[in-house]
């Protein structure tokens, strides 16, 4: 529960912090599209630059964006060793035994495919670092806010994900504690047998959900006590304003956009004779 990085802010002055939460939300938006139109390992390569250049610009520890990595590794993993297990590829296999072969397109498309989930994982990460639950809620709400005329309920979307992302670091403190009182009278979390390790959790999430209704009713009556009544009438202290420099990134990630298509479908070639054409 420790690597759980997802909700929480790590404060610092960078201008990541320092930009526009909806610009935010529309390069990661950009950013995960762009992820799935990768296909070659020099696009991978050339996205994961851009991240790592982000993450140094941000002034967050990388290891401490990395850490949000160690909750999906065991996923990746296992995903990838299934791939290249069942992967079926064309040409002579590399090893074979029995009903298994390993092709080499296999092994390709394995590491394509655990580069991408980590790509995944790491920007939305460094969003959660870089930005706190107040700001992404405005942000989205910002965003969301033409759906109103439809009569869609986007600030009640918004407050939900922002109460969700703000629970988050408070129930992996709660967990920890039960963790901690259960250890204290006895219970083992370090058996090796997977069986005796989710029954040992029984006793860790039975407390954790009543804790997390509990949890839930006092905020309910914490709003209500305030007179939360929507979003209707309700005003903001910060006012959202985004600067130069939150039109500038959104650009700069648009023209990697754009160069990962070119990676993708063979533009270059294309723009280039277009270009002589003109």
């Amino acid at each position: 529960m420790r690597d759980v990085t997802i909700g929480q802010y790590y404060p610092a002055n960078s201008i990541v912090h320092r930009a526009d939460p909806r610009f935010k939300l529309l390069i990661m938006l950009l950013y995960i599209v762009m992820v799935f139109f990768c296909d070659s390992f020099f696009s991978f390569g050339f996205l994961t630059l851009f991240v790592l250049v982000t993450v140094l610009i941000s002034r967050v520890p990388p290891l401490k964006v990395l850490k949000g990595l160690r909750m999906v590794i065991v996923v990746v993993l296992i995903t990838t060793v299934l791939m290249i297990i069942f992967y079926r590829g064309e040409g002579e296999p590399l090893a074979e035994w029995k009903i298994f072969r390993i092709y080499l397109d296999g092994i390709y498309a394995s590491i394509k495919l655990a580069w991408r989930l980590m790509l995944l994982v790491v920007m939305p990460t460094l969003l959660t670092l870089t930005s706190t639950p107040t700001e992404l809620c405005d942000g989205l709400e910002s965003l969301l806010s033409p759906l109103k005329k439809l009569h869609f309920p986007v600030h009640e979307l918004a407050l939900i994900m922002s109460i969700a992302l703000r629970l988050i670091p408070t129930l992996i403190e709660e967990t920890d504690k039960i963790m901690n009182a259960q250890k204290a009278r006895g219970a083992k979390f370090e058996s090796r047998n997977p069986f005796k390790k989710i029954k040992a959790m029984l006793p860790v999430l039975i407390p954790l959900f009543v804790s997390s209704f509990r949890r839930a009713d006092d905020l309910a009556d914490a709003m209500d006590s305030r007179c939360y009544r929507g979003a209707k009438g309700r005003t903001r202290m910060k006012s959202l304003k985004f600067h130069a420099g939150d039109v500038i990134a959104l650009l700069v990630w648009c023209i990697i956009f754009v160069c990962v298509l070119f990676l993708k479908y063979n533009w270059f070639g294309w723009a280039f004779i277009a270009v002589i054409g003109l």
